[in-house]
């Protein structure tokens, strides 16, 4: 029996845009990063990145569940010396919410070049409008 490998060549990406306005934010990451990689497809290849392109709408309103708005912390550090900084998440929330579903994605991705790859075929925004009409992109219901 042989086992079927994909060549970069041979994908052929989609696009998908994903409206976020009231799923959990790490069931929306997960389900996303599985479309970026290419999970969804019956020619999956893990060494190469046969995933679709996702547009993420409405980020403003996705949902974290439990007390994670008080008691989760977005970090980071300026490079600086002593320089590690900390968000509250009820902040990053009301300002950048866009920021804090990409950096939920991507953490569900690989850590490595394919992964920034990846990562790379993801557009996230805050409001309900995008600028990929062009694209075609087709309605994913998540859930």
């Amino acid at each position: 029996m042989k086992t079927y490998m994909a060549h970069a060549e041979d994908v052929v990406r989609k696009w998908y845009v994903v409206d976020a306005e009231g799923i959990p934010m790490g069931r929306l990451a997960s389900r996303v990063a599985a479309i970026l990689r290419g999970k969804n497809k019956p020619t999956f290849t893990p060494n190469v990145d046969t995933g679709d392109f996702v547009i993420i709408v409405n980020t403003d309103k996705v949902v974290l569940t439990g007390k994670k708005l008080e008691k989760k912390y977005y970090r980071y550090h300026t490079g600086y010396i002593g320089h590690l900084k900390e968000i509250q998440y009820k902040t990053l929330m009301a300002t950048k919410s866009d920021l804090a579903v990409y950096e939920a994605v991507k953490g569900m991705l690989p850590k490595n070049s394919l992964g920034r790859k990846m990562l790379t075929k993801l557009k996230v925004y805050k409001g309900p409008e995008h600028n990929h009409q062009a694209q075609k992109p087709e309605v994913l219901k998540l859930i």
